[in-house]
């Protein structure tokens, strides 16, 4: 694509999409209502204002077509707007190509004066509009109110909101965006307030409860979580659990998560947030008392091992692991907190779960598939993982059984690593590359003539002798699947020499 022309009345290609942007939008936008009133007369009006509010956003979609580049094919424009903060997107593609475009002044007036009608319909003015045009003049557009958290990009600070709700009042906010503009703090917990807290609820003789029947043992859910991550980064899905060194972090496609860390000393943390609960609509919409999260809570338990969600006000549960028990305050039980939570809670719902992620990406489950994925669950119990477990479940040709493998490298348990066996020319051109990085003399042994056969765990490397050749102490080397090069010669009989070799390469992956 060119760079952004300006719009002529007269271009034929102009005459030719105004043409069909007529033809093309002659039903009314989805996105407003009426309001519901007993008069006709209002009634009337309410619909000239969205037949107002439809026009100036059909004048938007005509603004930007005219300013588009040469040869492009849709437009997708975003605006983000309160009365005091306002972002815009506006992109352009072609195929592949897309370019980034300030949108002109004349634009961003219109939607100023699109949002003002908007204001005027029963749901309110928008926080978000977006338009999507492409050359043949269809547009679509959507009018977003909230229901779901803004992109970081164009979520503005709270008191832009609050600003905007003062000159456009409304009777109910979405419960997370009630949260982000009203929740004052008071989800966080410094290491002061917390230390506070704690001397209190020992002076009142406040405790959490102990509860056994929402979440397993420490232990068995840092496992389950570990092999839910491994599974879904090898799939290479795009949400679900992962890993982080005493961290598992999860955030569903629902918008709600949560995290787990784990603490030195037997201790965790596990907290999260489900979108728009009840009890943020209570408390935030209608008033109710805040639950009491930390009530009984140690003082370790501080904004550094809190999900994120307590900084913006939508934290909804936390529980925490000590002297082997989950202990909560005044969080939600399972079925409150199970959206925001992947499928840790037995060693079936583990298995289940990770047999469904990987139906959804087009995998075959068979017998052998299930059974292979109870087996890696159950090594993820044990801490014996290895290359070969993960390898049975998924094709380490078409995914990443490395990166799997790292997630349980990352979550501190115990795995015997087994690289995956090197290829025959992988090990011919390193132990070439050794010889030669070696300086010896290759006169006589021709490297373009190495050969390898395989062996217990690696390879046997070496230059054939022709025929009716003998050679005494001829060089050969031996390539183990860890990267391991060893040089011998044909005076040690190869069958004598493996079994050191494979004694060797096992004491390693023992220590590593």
């Amino acid at each position: 694509m060119s760079t952004p022309r300006a719009g002529d009345p007269d271009d034929e290609f102009m005459k030719s999409f105004m043409a069909g942007f007529a033809e093309a939008n002659s039903e009314p936008d989805i996105g407003f209502s009426l309001v519901s009133h007993p008069g006709p007369e209002t009634v009337v009006d309410e619909q000239q204002i969205i037949e107002q509010a439809r026009e100036l956003t059909h004048r938007v979609a005509r603004e930007l077509a005219a300013a588009a580049p040469e040869g492009w094919e849709r437009v997708d424009a975003t605006f983000a707007w309160t009365v005091a903060a306002k972002a815009w997107n506006v992109v352009y593609s072609a195929g592949e190509q897309a370019v980034r475009v300030e949108p002109a002044e004349s634009v961003l007036q219109l939607v100023q004066e699109q949002r003002e009608i908007a204001a005027r319909m029963s749901e309110g003015p928008w926080w978000r509009m977006r338009i999507s045009l492409n050359n043949a003049g269809q547009v679509q557009t959507d009018y977003d109110y909230g229901d779901e958290p803004f992109p970081d990009d164009q979520l503005f600070p709270a008191e832009a909101y609050l600003a905007d709700l003062r000159e456009y009042p409304r009777k109910r906010l979405p419960a997370w965006l009630a949260a982000y503009v009203s929740h004052e703090g008071r989800l966080m917990r410094p290491p002061r307030v917390a230390a506070e807290q704690a001397r209190t609820d020992r002076a009142k003789e406040i405790r959490g409860r102990a509860t056994t029947e929402v979440f397993p043992p420490l232990p068995l859910m840092w496992s389950h979580w570990t092999a839910l991550a491994a599974v879904f980064v090898a799939l290479d899905a795009p949400n679900g659990p992962r890993m982080l060194p005493s961290l598992g972090w999860f955030e569903g496609p629902n918008r709600s998560g949560s995290t787990l860390y784990v603490l030195p000393g037997d201790r965790a943390v596990i907290s999260g947030g489900v979108l728009n609960a009840p009890e943020l609509n209570a408390v935030y919409n209608d008033g109710a008392p805040l639950p009491r999260l930390y009530a009984g809570a140690p003082d370790w338990v501080t904004d550094a091992v809190l999900n994120p969600r307590a900084a913006t006000g939508q934290l909804t549960f936390c529980y925490w692991w000590e002297e082997g028990q989950w202990i909560r305050g005044e969080s939600p039980d399972g079925p409150g907190i199970a959206a925001a939570v992947p499928g840790i809670w037995t060693t079936g719902s583990t298995v289940d779960v990770i047999l469904q992620v990987m139906a959804s990406a087009g995998k075959t489950i068979t017998d052998a598939t299930k059974s292979a994925v109870s087996v890696l669950v159950s090594a993820a119990q044990a801490g014996l993982v290895t290359y070969e477990t993960l390898a049975a479940v998924f094709d380490p040709a078409e995914h990443d059984a490395d990166a799997a493998l790292n997630q349980f490298t990352l979550a501190g348990l115990r795995t015997f690593v087994t690289a995956p066996p090197l290829s025959r020319i992988d090990a011919i051109e390193q132990v070439r590359r050794f010889i030669l990085a070696r300086g010896v003399d290759t006169s006589g042994y021709p490297l373009d003539q190495l050969t390898a056969e395989r062996i217990d765990n690696g390879w046997m490397v070496f230059v054939p002798t022709r025929p009716g050749e003998i050679m005494i102490g001829r060089a050969i080397y031996y390539m183990a699947d860890d990267g391991v090069i060893e040089a011998s010669s044909s005076s040690v009989p190869p069958t004598v020499y493996i079994a050191g070799f494979t004694q060797r390469f096992h004491e390693r992956r023992s220590n590593s």
